[in-house]
């Protein structure tokens, strides 16, 4: 495997790793169990769209670019949103979607930002 291709791998698991994460915590804030088909179940629309994102975005060009990040937040949430309560069936309430689109935009974008290094 290329260096490039280890990159782009390695920051698409990172992603992967921060939509379980925010489900987790989701999960666990509202009192549901952490198993391994409930916290399935509630990843996978997110998980989906964020696959499709990567797709649509050729995300592994950059993949550590803030604009990629940018891209890969909006469409995660607003296609993850529209696959949760059109394909899944389950709830959008006014409050998850401000919740997941700041913590998803946190996870997303604030893992891309540039470590300041020290002098």
């Amino acid at each position: 495997m290329t260096p490039a291709r280890r990159v782009a791998a390695g920051r698409f698991i990172l992603d992967v790793v921060c939509i379980v994460l925010f489900v987790i915590i989701g999960r666990r804030n509202h009192g549901e169990t952490t198993d391994a088909a409930g916290t399935v179940q509630t990843a996978l629309p997110f998980l989906i769209a964020l696959s499709g994102a990567w797709i649509g975005a050729k995300a592994w060009r950059a993949p550590r670019s803030l604009t990629t990040g940018v891209i890969l937040w909006i469409v995660t949430v607003v296609v993850g949103l529209g696959i949760r309560r059109f394909a899944f069936g389950d709830g959008t309430a006014t409050a998850f979607v401000i919740v997941a689109t700041l913590v998803l935009g946190l996870l997303l974008v604030g893992t891309r930002l540039p470590k300041r290094v020290k002098r």
